[in-house]
């Protein structure tokens, strides 16, 4: 397999990362395997699914052409800044090179390294089965997001909470793994040269057409501006929108503590350690934008003149704001069958998710019941559905085909919260089966399948997860 490996981080000055191998484990055992995503990278699944292949899955060996590291930044955490923070539990394999590009190989659960901060650099199963299957879920949505190749136990116990838990580690895939953290980690050094560096190696490898700095912050607030519109039509709440969780990529990553909202209310917070709401749903683009800012500081002493970059930079964060807004019009119009919206569709979408709120009623089950007329019964006062409805059934009678549009728009399932307890469960006693039962209804969101049909369901009062977790 050397012949798949391009490591150009690694090749970056040795400041940016420490190199370090993963810990090996005691007994990997593969509990599933991203086939298709395998064969997107040029890797044969057999081969992976082989014991060879699990013991590379696991870290305990490497494939030829890996260079491990573990990568440094900074960031953020919930508003407080953290001066070192780093791979904490992670190795990057190194960088695979296929007809579908250049992806990142980022271990899970790998071992100590020399940024874990007292920790033990390793994961329980609970964590890697959830972020296994959301963000296979958001990428069927055509959200972008990390994605997974692997996950395997390790046949060591893992404590948390004074619990001992079975471990696992995930072999996580993405376009690449740098961060707003990464640029903040060297800006409070004050290190121009890597700041130039990483500026010039993020440019060539995502947005080749930025031209320098300003370009390169230009082009992230759109892709995060487009992310983040995409996260708010789903329902979804990341959790723990830090800048060391901010991709530059314009990619989901790091599903700690997040979750998809069944009963809709802006406010809403799942996280167990965000106890001022920082991170609420409503929240997440101001938190976007925050975070823009916080990168765009970083990139002015590469902008010339200090007066004149901090006045380009304003600008370029005042653009996150319409493109946001019109990304967000796309995407929710066409939840309720409109293809082509006016800036007064946006009342229609407002008004509609007031109605929500106050009745919370299902965020998923809502949208997907426009189409086939069962969205009425998800309010606890159906009039309130009814007045709404006079007017948006008469907006949609200008739409050549409303039902195909509100069907590619609004997934019949998501990864609901009680679900993804009920398959980590399962699994911690030795059953995966509702795990690849899970997996293949998120695989295909917008399908509706007789064996499926109980996944889409909303939970039932005593279902109902009021809180996520961290999994360190």
């Amino acid at each position: 397999m050397s012949h798949h490996f391009d490591n150009s981080y690694a090749r970056l000055p040795e400041r940016f990362f420490a190199r370090q191998s993963p810990t090996p484990v005691a007994a990997p055992r593969l509990l599933a395997l991203n086939a298709g995503l395998a064969r997107d990278l040029g890797f044969d699944p057999a081969a992976l699914a082989a014991a060879e292949g699990v013991d590379w899955l696991a870290g305990n060996a490497l494939p030829e052409g890996a260079e491990p590291i573990a990568m440094a930044y900074a960031g953020h955490q919930f508003g407080g800044w953290v001066p070192q923070l780093g791979d904490g539990r992670a190795i990057l394999l190194g960088e695979v090179v296929s007809p579908a590009g250049r992806f990142d190989l980022h271990l899970k659960g790998a071992g100590p390294t020399p940024f874990s901060r007292m920790g033990d650099g390793r994961a329980w199963l609970g964590p890697v089965l959830r972020e296994y299957l959301l963000s296979e879920a958001m990428a069927a949505l055509a959200i972008p997001t990390t994605r997974a190749l692997a996950a395997v136990a390790t046949g060591e116990a893992v404590a948390r909470d004074a619990t001992a838990r079975p471990g696992a580690v995930l072999l996580r895939v993405a376009a690449s793994h740098i961060r707003v953290g990464t640029f903040q980690y060297f800006a409070a050094r004050q290190d121009s040269e890597a700041l130039a560096a990483l500026t010039a190696h993020v440019i060539a490898r995502h947005y080749p057409q930025a031209d320098g700095p300003l370009g390169l912050l230009e082009a992230v607030i759109a892709a995060q501006a487009r992310l983040i519109a995409g996260w708010m039509s789903l329902g979804f709440i990341h959790g723990v929108m830090n800048t060391d969780n901010m991709a530059v990529s314009g990619e989901t990553i790091d599903y700690g503590p997040c979750a998809f909202m069944d009963a809709y209310h802006p406010d809403r917070v799942f996280s167990s350690i965000d106890h001022t709401g920082r991170y609420a749903y409503a929240q997440q683009p101001q938190i976007a934008l925050w975070n823009l800012a916080q990168f765009a500081t970083c990139l002015l002493p590469l902008m010339g003149e200090r007066e004149a970059a901090i006045a380009a930079a304003t600008a370029a964060l005042d653009g996150f704001a319409p493109i946001y807004q019109a990304e967000w019009l796309r995407r929710f119009a066409a939840k309720i069958g409109i293809s082509a919206p006016q800036p007064e569709d946006g009342d229609l979408i407002e008004t509609l998710l007031s109605r929500m709120a106050l009745l919370r009623a299902d965020f998923t089950r809502v949208f997907a019941g426009l189409a086939n007329g069962t969205a009425r019964a998800e309010f606890a006062e159906p009039e309130a559905f009814d007045h709404w409805a006079e007017a948006w059934r008469a907006r949609i009678a200008q739409e050549a085909d409303p039902q195909a549009v509100m069907a590619a728009a609004n997934p019949r399932r998501i990864p609901r919260n009680h679900r993804i307890e009920a398959v980590i469960a399962a699994a911690v006693a030795g059953d995966m089966a509702p795990f690849h039962h899970l997996h293949a209804a998120l695989s295909a969101p917008f399908e509706d399948r007789p064996d499926w049909a109980g996944l889409a369901a909303a939970p039932a009062p005593d279902e109902v997860v009021q809180r996520t977790f961290c999994g360190t």
